[in-house]
């Protein structure tokens, strides 16, 4: 134990001469975040430690995001659009790349992060996207597609339909096929919108019209696929690693089981209590799966654990997520500069990165702090954090994720005074408490 700092490797070239992989090494001087909030902040501190000059965009009512600070350079988009909607302006983005010599954009989480339309306008733009292949993305950006190139790799999926769902009745005929219950899922997006669960036919219609409804307003497109629902799971993931070269390696595993709205609330690596065989086997899927797409960067496979041990592949999120800190707190791998290392042309190997390197290293626990109006029903909220107490706050990390920058985030007797976002029902609060064991 003792005050928690995220460690890092130094990923840079450890080989005394370039090997043949190199030659397609292109260093990389400017980055721009295609984000906000806290995911902003940590590329830019990753880049800050690289040497490489940041750049930053920002909406019309986000002039007061620290993220804004933080960077070298920050730029206005989408003048008289919504906040969401700013953020989602791929034309302005690229204008801006273009304009101002960016050698690659990060996508951060979120938003844009899973667009495969995205990848490919910085890739027709002459800019390197941070993470997979337009293509890539494309396929696991897909679930529908991404369970059938799982069902390909032999990883076991949970019964669901092949392709979207175009019509009310066919998912009638599903649940009569399969029975109560079933869940719906907007087939290109997640993070719980578009998911709906139906216990019986008289929810059926209502759930799947605001499926379809959550699906289009989050993700531009309404379509949703249908599966049965696994009762009680757990809800473990595996973090991925993949170069230019079809090297892939696993940074072993997170359990986001603990959830709120199908949003993950508490995340732990590595997965207390996991049988041994199941995490060999759900790495060796997860590195497998990698390896067919030709899955270059970092990424996350995602996986349902049923009562008898039984594991099921739900999806592949083909970005960082937020909860990758407390994978880099067990490992001591920076998976930024593993992203930004990658995305330059280097391999795996070259930065030390080998299956055989990675050993876990005590435990982390990462939870995030929401906002809810008891007088509604709990309904997502915003506020401010007025007073933080915590025992032994040296043991803590926390993160504002996202925040009105205020000219500090005053952590005094652990007294915040940052805004929470009024635009983002999203967890505020990253608190990674790092120890020996789980215990």
């Amino acid at each position: 134990m003792g005050i928690l700092l995220i460690r890092r490797v130094g990923l840079f070239c450890r080989a005394a001469h370039l090997s043949p992989q190199s030659l397609e090494y292109r260093p990389i001087k400017k980055v721009m975040v295609a984000n906000r909030g806290e995911i902003a902040i940590r590329v830019f501190r990753a880049c800050t430690e690289l040497g490489i000059r940041t750049v930053a965009v920002y909406s019309e009512q986000d002039t007061g995001q620290m993220h804004r600070q933080k960077a070298d350079e920050a730029y206005l988009i989408g003048r008289g659009l919504s906040p969401v909607a700013a953020y989602l302006h791929i034309p302005d983005i690229i204008k801006v790349a273009k304009e101002n010599n960016v050698d690659a954009i990060h996508p951060g989480y979120g938003f844009l992060s899973e667009r495969a339309d995205f990848a490919q306008a910085c890739v027709d733009a002459g800019v390197r996207f941070i993470g997979p292949s337009p293509e890539v993305v494309c396929k696991m950006g897909d679930k529908v597609e991404a369970r059938a190139l799982a069902i390909k790799a032999g990883v076991p999926v949970v019964p669901g339909t092949d392709a979207p769902i175009s019509s009310l009745q066919e998912a009638h005929e599903f649940a009569k096929t399969y029975g109560f219950p079933i869940i719906f899922k907007a087939a290109y997006g997640g993070g719980g919108r578009g998911m709906r669960v139906v216990r019986d036919y008289e929810e059926l219609e209502e759930n799947y019209q605001r499926a379809y409804s959550e699906a289009l307003a989050a993700f531009g497109n309404g379509a949703l696929f249908v599966e049965k629902f696994i009762e009680k799971p757990r809800h473990i993931e595996v973090q991925i690693l993949g170069d230019k070269y079809g090297n892939v390696i696993h940074l072993y595993e997170r359990d986001c089981s603990i959830q709120r709205r199908h949003q993950k609330v508490v995340e732990i690596a590595p997965a207390a209590q996991l049988d041994l065989h199941l995490r060999d086997r759900l790495t060796s899927d997860s590195v497998n799966l990698a390896k067919q797409v030709g899955y270059e960067n970092a990424g996350t496979v995602e996986f349902l654990v049923d009562k008898h041990g039984k594991h099921y592949f739900i999806e592949v999120n083909s970005r960082l997520q937020v909860e990758h800190t407390v994978t880099e707190e067990i490992t001591d791998v920076d998976l930024v500069h593993a992203q930004l290392r990658v995305c330059e042309g280097r391999s795996l190997p070259e930065l030390g990165l080998e299956q055989d390197k990675i050993q876990i290293n005590g435990c982390a626990i990462q939870c995030r702090v929401t906002t809810e109006d008891p007088s509604r029903g709990f309904q997502p909220d915003t506020g401010r954090i007025e007073v933080c107490l915590l025992n032994d706050m040296h043991y803590y990390h926390i993160v504002l994720q996202s925040g009105y920058y205020t000219g500090c985030a005053h952590i005094s007797g652990c007294t915040l005074t940052q805004k929470l976002s009024q635009h983002f029902q999203r967890a505020v609060i990253l608190m990674i408490h790092r120890a020996a064991s789980i215990d």
